[in-house]
C-alpha cells in the first residue's frame, strides 16, 4: 500500500468505562423512562421527540457542506437496515476485484452522517478525510455509506450514487431486532409502540420510510444515479453484481464477477457478522448481529396481516401526498385480503 494510503483508524467497540455508562444509561435511565412512558402511553411521543431532535441536529450541522464528491466515490444510500451492508459488500469487492480486506467495514468505507453523533459514535468510522485506501484499488474508486435523505448529500456529477429501497414491513422488523439486541435491550419499546412510531414521519432511527424512498426515487433519470430493489437482490444477486459492475465502469473477469457474489452470499455474510456489527456496548452484553436473516416479505415475524395491509396503506399514501411516482408494489410484497373459500 502507498504511504498517502495508510490510515491508522480502527473501528472500536468503546472502552470499558464507556460500556458502563452507556449500560447504565441504556438499561437503566432509558428503561424507567420508556416504560414509564409506556404505562402512560406517551413513550411515542418520546421518542417522536427524540427522533425529531436528532434529525434537526443532523440538519444544523450537515457534514456533506464541507465534502466534494469525486470520480472516486460511490455513495451507498439507504434507509436503514435495507440491505445497506450487502450493496456495500458488493460495491467494494468490486472495487477490488473480489480481494478487499478489512477488519471492519468501517476501517475502509466512510459513514460521514455519524461525524455529527454525540460521544464514541463520532469516531465509529473512518473519517472521509482518511479514507485513502482506494489509492491502490484496482478501480480507484471507494464507497461512502450514508443514510441521510437525497437532498441533504452532496451531488457530483463525477460522483456515483446506488440506492437500495427495502419494502418497510421487512424494515420494520429487522429494525426493531437491530435496536433490541444492539443497543437498548430491556429499555426497547414494545412492537405496539415501535409500530405506532414507525407510521409516522419522526421515527427515531431515519424519520419518514417515504420520504427516503421518494427522495431517492426521483433522481433515477440521473446516468450516475442507480435505485435498486432489495427484491431484485435476494431474486437474482449475480444479476445485481453484473448491473452495479456495468454501472461503476468495472469490467472484470466472470470468476471475479462468481466470487464476488460469494463473498456477498448471504451465508458468507452471516459468518463474517463482526465485520459489519456495531460491536459491544455494554460490558454485560455481545453486540447484536447485523446480519441476522436477509429476508424479503417475512414480516409476519412482528406484524399480523391487518398490520401488514395497514403498513402498505400507510406508506401508499405518504408517497401520493408527497406527489411521488414511486413503484410500490413492484419494490414491496403487497399484502392482500384473505378471501375465503
Amino acid at each position: 500500500m502507498s504511504e498517502k494510503a495508510v490510515s491508522k483508524f480502527r473501528h472500536k467497540s468503546p472502552p470499558v468505562p464507556v460500556q458502563y455508562l452507556i449500560g447504565f444509561f441504556m438499561h437503566g435511565v432509558m428503561r424507567v423512562l420508556i416504560k414509564g412512558a409506556e404505562k402512560i402511553g406517551k413513550a411515542g411521543t418520546l421518542l417522536a421527540k427524540r427522533g425529531a431532535s436528532m434529525r434537526a441536529r443532523q440538519e444544523k450541522r450537515n457534514p456533506f457542506r464541507q465534502f466534494t464528491p469525486g470520480p472516486q466515490d460511490i455513495f451507498v444510500m439507504t434507509y436503514a437496515k435495507s440491505g445497506t451492508n450487502w450493496m456495500m459488500q458488493i460495491a467494494h469487492q468490486l472495487i477490488y476485484h473480489a480481494q478487499g480486506e478489512f477488519d471492519h467495514i468501517h476501517d475502509v468505507v466512510p459513514w460521514p452522517d455519524t461525524e455529527v453523533m454525540p460521544g464514541f459514535m463520532g469516531r465509529y468510522a473512518i473519517p472521509w478525510r482518511e479514507a485513502n485506501h482506494w489509492l491502490d484499488s484496482p478501480e480507484k474508486q471507494r464507497v461512502i455509506k450514508t443514510h441521510f435523505n437525497w437532498e441533504m448529500l452532496p451531488y457530483s456529477a463525477e460522483a456515483r450514487y446506488i440506492a437500495v429501497i427495502r419494502d418497510p414491513k421487512d424494515v420494520f422488523v429487522s429494525n426493531y431486532f437491530f435496536v433490541k439486541d444492539s443497543a437498548l435491550g430491556p429499555s426497547m419499546p414494545t412492537v405496539d409502540t415501535w409500530y405506532k412510531l414507525f407510521l409516522s414521519k419522526d421515527f427515531i432511527v431515519g424519520g419518514s420510510w417515504a420520504e427516503n424512498a421518494a427522495g431517492y426515487w426521483a433522481q433515477r433519470h440521473r446516468p450516475n444515479v442507480m435505485v435498486v430493489s432489495f427484491k431484485s437482490m435476494k431474486k437474482d444477486l449475480r444479476g445485481t453484481v453484473i448491473r452495479v459492475a456495468e454501472f461503476l465502469g468495472i469490467r472484470v473477469s466472470d470468476a471475479i464477477i462468481d466470487e464476488v457474489c460469494r463473498l456477498a452470499s448471504f451465508q458468507h455474510m452471516k459468518s463474517i457478522d463482526h465485520k459489519f456489527s456495531i460491536g459491544k456496548l455494554t460490558p454485560w452484553r455481545e453486540g447484536g448481529a447485523m446480519i441476522r436473516k436477509g429476508s424479503q416479505g417475512g414480516s409476519s415475524e412482528l406484524l399480523s396481516p391487518e398490520r401488514q395491509r395497514e403498513m402498505d396503506a400507510y406508506f401508499m399514501q405518504e408517497l401520493r401526498e408527497l406527489g411521488s411516482d414511486f413503484p410500490y408494489e413492484e419494490f414491496c410484497e403487497v399484502t392482500r385480503e384473505t378471501v375465503a373459500s
